[in-house]
Formats: structure tokens, C-alpha cells, sequence
């Protein structure tokens, strides 16, 4: 199988039992420099490359998707392309090889697509990453807020404070940099969806930095979708539970937690960034016109936001 396509399940097979519908652990022990490369994970992840099937919900939208490289962002990158929508997608340099993959496949799909490379760490980069997106696109009406930075570590005693500083800026500030650049370009009708996780509502006890920015991550999608409706602009987030992304094999799960990753949920297998595609189209589309302040989570049964 082509590791850049990912896919487990046949898109024309009918129905399947989702407990069985992809890789169970235990998983291959493997490690990957931050932030990390799908394209090389084992299994590698199914982002819906190959079963993602679009029925123009998304005609004509322009999309920016920080994180749009792997992992969620990928999966809403393909899905929103197939829709309809032209996609910029904003990644960490050294995840070109991955970034140019899903590039490839918004193109497949007939629509625009745009690299913008960056460190969201940066406020400078955030303001010209939305300003590129505009450019590019020729507009801007759905903005993702997906990446994010973990890192695991055992006691609050070893977390190095850079390392602390380093998330809160990518998880936290950088959303805020990002919407606040965004918000000139955002009229009546246009979307804010931020990826948030079960870690808001339900941390492990070696997340205590990432458990945290996801908390706030909830909170911003209640307080924002208050101030924003009276200009038309829905806000809503997505938690997912765990999910296979480069994200574990790059620091954020040690070795013994990522060969039994997801076996503690009820279907006994972490979820594919594919199962939370038509969620972010979902809550992109215009006849979602109603929910806005709502965290949509998919954790496999372990309970939700």
C-alpha cells in the first residue's frame, strides 16, 4: 500500500463494524524527531485519501488549515477539497514531505491549493500566513485552527519551561494571532472550527501543558461564538479522542503508551483522522447555520465534551 494514501477500510464495501475498521494495538514501536512525518508512521494514518467522497457542500468556500499537513488538518484539507473549497494549509518547514502530498491531492480534487510553510510561534508569521491565505485564495471565509504542539513528560518536574512556552505559544497563541488577523477578511456566513481534544475534559497525567491549552481551546470556541454571531460568524470546535497522528510518535506518547495507543477506549483502537473529516465539513457548511458555541467530540465511546 502507497503510504501516502493511508486508507484501511474499502470505500465500497457496505456496512463494517467500526471496531474492526481499522489497525488495533499493539502497535510497532517507533519514534520520530518533533514534529513528525505521517507519511512515515506504521501503520500510516487514513486521512481519507482514497475514501473521501464530496457532493459540493463546499462550492466555491476558501479555506485556511493551520496543521494541514497530518492528522485532522489533512483529513479537512482533503475533505473541504472535495467539497468544493480551495484549501491553503499551514505546516512546520520540515514537514514539506507530507504538506506536498495533500497539495497534490486538493489539486486532484480540482481546487486551489496553497503551502504556506511557518512556526505559528511567531506573530509576525501568523499575520502573513492569513494574509498569503487571502491572497492566494482570493479570499477568506473558513478558518481551522488545528495545530498543535504535545509533548509528554512524566512529572510537571521535568517539563523544561522552553518546552511549556513552546506549546502554550502554538496551541494557544497562535490561534489568537491567527483569528485575529483573519477576522478583517471573515464576513456574515464564514466559519471558525478549532481542533480541541478529550485531554480538555478528561487529562492524562503526562499531558499537563497540552491538557491545559486544550481546555482553553474549548472555552475560546464558547466565549468567541458569543461575541461573534452578531457578525454572522459561527465558532464551534471539534474534541477528538485518540487518534492516530504524528503527533504520538514525535514526543507526545512514551514508547509503552503508543504500542497499546487506543486500546483503552471501548472499540479498542485509536480512531483515523478520516473519522472526523465529515465533522469539520459539517460544521464548515452553510446548513449548519444554527450550531455555533458547540464542541463536536469523537472518542470512540469514551465519552465526550
Amino acid at each position: 500500500m502507497d503510504k501516502d494514501q493511508g486508507a484501511f477500510a474499502d470505500p465500497q464495501q457496505g456496512l463494517q463494524d467500526p471496531q474492526d475498521k481499522y489497525p488495533k494495538p499493539p502497535f510497532k514501536k517507533q519514534k520520530q524527531p518533533w514534529p513528525g512525518l505521517a507519511c512515515k508512521m506504521e501503520p500510516p494514518p487514513d486521512h481519507g485519501e482514497k475514501s473521501y467522497k464530496g457532493s459540493g457542500r463546499l462550492l466555491g468556500r476558501k479555506a485556511l488549515i493551520t496543521g494541514g499537513d497530518s492528522g485532522m488538518g489533512r483529513a479537512a484539507a482533503i475533505a473541504f477539497a472535495r467539497e468544493g473549497a480551495d484549501v491553503a494549509i499551514n505546516y512546520f518547514p520540515s514537514e514539506e514531505e507530507d504538506s506536498q502530498s495533500v497539495i497534490a491531492l486538493i489539486q486532484e480534487a480540482g481546487r486551489t491549493g496553497v503551502a504556506i510553510p511557518g512556526d505559528l510561534r511567531e506573530q509576525s508569521f501568523c499575520r502573513k500566513m492569513v494574509e498569503d491565505a487571502v491572497a492566494k485564495l482570493g479570499g477568506l471565509d473558513i478558518l481551522v485552527n488545528n495545530a498543535a504542539r504535545q509533548q509528554s513528560y512524566e512529572s510537571i518536574a521535568d517539563l523544561p519551561p522552553e518546552e511549556f512556552d513552546a506549546t502554550m505559544k502554538t496551541n494557544i497563541y497562535a490561534p489568537f494571532w491567527t483569528i485575529q488577523a483573519a477576522l478583517q477578511h471573515l464576513k456574515p456566513g464564514s466559519v471558525i472550527i478549532a481542533t480541541a481534544s478529550e485531554q480538555a475534559y478528561d487529562p492524562s497525567a503526562d499531558l499537563y501543558d497540552y491538557a491545559q491549552t486544550k481546555a482553553a481551546t474549548m472555552n475560546y470556541v464558547k466565549s468567541l461564538a458569543k461575541q461573534l454571531a452578531k457578525k454572522g460568524i459561527r465558532v464551534n470546535g471539534v474534541a477528538p479522542g485518540p487518534i492516530w497522528t504524528p503527533l504520538q510518535v514525535s514526543g507526545g506518547a512514551p514508547m509503552e503508551k503508543l504500542e497499546k495507543f487506543g486500546s483503552q477506549s471501548p472499540m479498542g483502537r485509536p480512531g483515523q483522522p478520516a473519522e472526523l473529516a465529515s465533522i469539520y465539513v459539517q460544521l464548515a457548511a452553510s446548513d449548519a447555520s444554527y450550531t455555533t458555541g458547540h464542541i463536536y467530540g469523537a472518542a470512540g465511546g469514551g465519552g465526550q465534551p
